[in-house]
């Protein structure tokens, strides 16, 4: 079909047409780039750094873990001015913090009809929209682990997919070839109802990784106290309740757990349950450190605003009081901001009082 037009991009018969920029050379951008690049694909990949993106254009991304090891050389840069030519597709995998203005930054070597791809944990495609218009954003669920060893080596850690979708309209062909494209790194998987995917994946980061950051535990031990079950409770009974009210069709996390279910009922047995099944999350996943507590360690922001701090400004849109998604955002900026450390006992403050009984 040369010369059929998906949505203004003029694209031949095979998604190997695309021209895609990666935003951030960190795990997840690091491996879809070289994913890409490895099967074919026309990618360049923006590193934010001078020397890292030397090393990238020399000496190459090495890859290791779930599906093998490569390694591939790709076009890097610094920044975005030093791209030539224009891209059908950015992919956005730089930290929520960075969102947007490193959107800003590239958007002038998008092509008028291309799109953004946001990779960020957190629902962040609102902010991606006003920079680029929300006609032209692609909403992704990233459902597999990567962690990078040191600038240029990757590892993949576990199997998953990408669910993609727009967040305004319904899947189309144009939709169908950036699936196929990114299948070269995972299978993917397209949907009507993004928002639904990117706010189920959103509950789990607003329990485990924002928890983490507040106490500085590891997850087994974590989820073993009572208190912090309780608040972990809480946070998806006010997430829920949001997403009512604002019209998301919340989707099951991983295909299994229900949140809607997870919440019903109010007696001994059904909190008994619930209780359960987070013991059972803290055994299996029990050496889990949250990325957002990795952040701080580094001395860098985290994404609490694109969790916790969405549920709470969505809530307060629609005037719902989430006194708990609040303080947790709070506690934790109060974190970054060096006026409280990293502590079990940041679950004495008063906020959290109820949850002693």
């Amino acid at each position: 079909m040369p010369g059929f037009k998906f949505i203004g991009i003029q694209l031949a018969m095979n998604s190997k047409d695309f021209k895609f920029l990666v935003l951030g050379a960190g795990a997840i951008g690091g491996i879809t780039a070289a994913a890409l690049k490895r099967n074919g694909f026309d990618v360049e990949i923006i590193c934010k750094y001078d020397d890292y993106a030397t090393l990238i254009s020399t000496q190459g991304i090495d890859v290791q873990g779930v599906h093998g090891s490569y390694n591939v050389k790709i076009p890097a840069y610094a920044t975005p001015a030093e791209v030539k030519g224009k891209k059908d597709i950015i992919i956005h995998a730089t930290k929520a913090a960075n969102l947007v203005e490193a959107a800003k930054a590239a958007l002038p070597v998008l092509k008028d009809d291309g799109f953004f791809i946001s990779m960020q944990n957190g629902i962040c495609e609102d902010k991606l929209a006003e920079v680029t218009g929300k006609d032209r954003v692609i909403g992704c669920v990233t459902g597999w682990g990567a962690t990078m060893e040191s600038q240029g080596k990757m590892i993949m850690t576990s199997h998953g997919d990408f669910i993609i979708g727009y967040p305004a309209r319904e899947p189309d062909e144009l939709l169908t070839c950036v699936a196929d494209a990114l299948s070269a790194v995972v299978p993917v998987r397209t949907t009507g109802n993004i928002m639904g995917h990117l706010y189920s994946k959103l509950i789990i980061n607003s329990c485990i990784t924002s928890l983490g950051a507040i106490c500085g535990l590891y997850l087994g031990k974590m989820l073993s106290l009572l208190k912090i079950r309780r608040i972990f409770i809480e946070i998806i009974r006010e997430a829920v309740t949001v997403a009512d009210i604002a019209g998301i069709q919340i989707e099951k996390f991983g295909k299994k757990l229900d949140f809607h279910k997870f919440i019903e009922g109010n007696s001994v047995i059904s909190d008994l349950k619930r209780h359960l099944m987070i013991r059972i999350i803290g055994f299996r996943y029990r050496r889990l450190k949250s990325s957002s507590l990795q952040s701080l360690e580094r001395g860098k922001a985290t994404e609490v605003d694109y969790f916790n701090g969405y549920i709470a400004e969505l809530a307060g849109r629609y005037g719902v009081d989430v006194p708990v998604n609040r303080a947790i955002t709070r506690i934790i900026h109060e974190i970054e901001s060096g006026t409280r450390p990293v502590s079990l006992s940041n679950f004495d403050d008063s906020a959290f009082d109820n949850y002693d009984k």
